[in-house]
């Protein structure tokens, strides 16, 4: 079910239940500003959280979390998680199986920042979009997952769109640019079912001193971390071309597996941020599609201080303002300002190009050529032919014997004239006087 079918339903049947029972919908998530949890998650007010809450808390938008899967337990996730799948193997068919010794608690703190309920009476962890739905997607990052990590997460991307994903969250990076083909298909696959995919930009804390895949994949949002002055984290964040905008990365609050709140920090937690604040645009703009969705979002980010270029390296457009993001007037796009992903498997992956078009003009016809003259008999090349006696004997000799005799008659009289000379006697010769 798409997106807008699926919120078309949803409209529907709240309407039919008021209709027949008259009865008020369910109140909102509860909010205490006042408790301390809450006032730990400083991005709430900082990044415009709070305001966009006046006009929607997410309600009806689904966003998958592909990580280590999110934790069955925790009060925080009771009423959120609506589905989920293991994609690695090892886990469990719901999903909801942490994955891993180490990075256990990751999906769940990734989920909670994103989509949080809280204990239930304003206090506790909440996230960014706490009505929207969340489905959990486990995936084994270790050695000792029996699917390799590619196709993983091939097949993460899909499921989460066959299952009704609107925004989809990737908390993870292979600290390389490029990526398995089979990514291509899975990630356009996402798009041209008009899914916003958010991604997280890598930590040089960790050994990332560049963007990496799938954040360099074009047409999803790459998130950046910044510390809580709004300046770019010089560990828990990196740099790159591709970063969209930039998200609090440090001093972070999550809700681990075991329910205990922890304090963490690196983009995997700003790019869950984005996620809730892409599934707060789309409730609030339903009709809007992803490219318009990424697009109120970077159009609407504050200018980072340190920042020199739109887009820098290291803020992208500038920090996050779901507020604004939410509620601004932003003229629609026609295209992803993020990339398109089709346009570049066309020129580099060197996919076959459209079938070209028949020619229009008739061909021309040429006459055909005229019959070859019969071959003459045989004759040997050491007698003259006809043509040899024609074109060649005859003028040879018509030029030759003139020559020769007047040669003769020239060397005869130099003869007589040598001859005259000796017959003289002396005193006949003038020089000799």
């Amino acid at each position: 079910m798409t997106r807008v079918l699926r919120a078309a339903v949803v409209a529907v049947a709240a309407a039919a239940m008021f209709v027949l029972t008259a009865a008020a919908p369910p109140p909102p998530v509860p909010e205490d500003p006042n408790d301390p949890v809450r006032k730990a998650e400083y991005w709430l007010d900082s990044y415009g959280i709070r305001n966009a809450w006046q006009t929607t808390r997410g309600a009806g938008v689904r966003i998958a979390v592909i990580d280590t899967g999110i934790a069955k337990g925790p009060i925080e996730f009771e009423g959120a998680v609506v589905g989920g799948t293991d994609v690695s193997g090892i886990g469990s068919d719901d999903g909801r199986t942490p994955i891993g010794a180490v990075d256990r608690s990751h999906g769940s703190w990734v989920g909670s920042l994103a989509a949080g309920r809280g204990n239930g009476t304003g206090g506790g962890m909440i996230g960014v979009a706490p009505e929207a739905d969340l489905l959990s997607v486990s995936v084994g990052f270790g050695a000792s997952a029996p699917v390799g990590f590619s196709e993983q997460i091939a097949d993460a991307v899909v499921w989460a769109v066959d299952n009704g994903a609107d925004v989809i969250n990737l908390s993870l990076t292979t600290n390389t640019l490029d990526w398995d083909e089979s990514w291509d298909d899975a990630f356009l696959y996402a798009f041209e079912k008009d899914v916003v995919v958010v991604v997280a930009a890598g930590n040089r804390g960790s050994g990332t001193t560049a963007v990496g895949a799938p954040a360099t994949i074009p047409g999803v949002l790459t998130v950046a971390g910044v510390d809580p002055t709004g300046a770019a984290s010089l560990e828990a964040s990196t740099q790159g071309i591709v970063i969209g905008v930039s998200a609090p990365s440090e001093g972070l609050l999550g809700v681990s597996a075991d329910g205990r709140l922890v304090t963490w920090s690196g983009t995997s937690g700003a790019a869950p941020i984005v996620a809730g604040i892409a599934a707060l645009v789309r409730a609030a703009h339903p009709s809007l599609d992803a490219s318009n969705v990424i697009n109120r979002i970077i159009a609407t980010a504050r200018p980072a201080a340190g920042s020199t270029t739109v887009p820098d390296p290291l803020y992208g457009y500038g920090l996050v303002d779901a507020g604004a993001a939410v509620t601004a007037d932003v003229p629609r796009v026609d295209e992803n300002p993020m990339g398109s992903l089709a346009e570049w498997v066309r020129l580099y992956r060197r996919a076959d190009s459209a079938p070209q078009a028949a020619p229009s003009a008739a061909p021309v016809e040429v006459p055909p050529l005229p019959a070859p003259d019969p071959p003459s008999e045989d004759a040997s090349a050491l007698l003259p032919s006809e043509d040899t006696l024609l074109y060649g004997t005859l003028p040879l000799l018509a030029l030759t014997v003139p020559a020769i005799l007047i040669g003769l008659g020239v060397t005869a009289a130099a003869r007589r004239i040598r001859l005259a000379r000796a017959t003289r006697t002396p005193s006949q010769d003038p020089l000799k006087e």
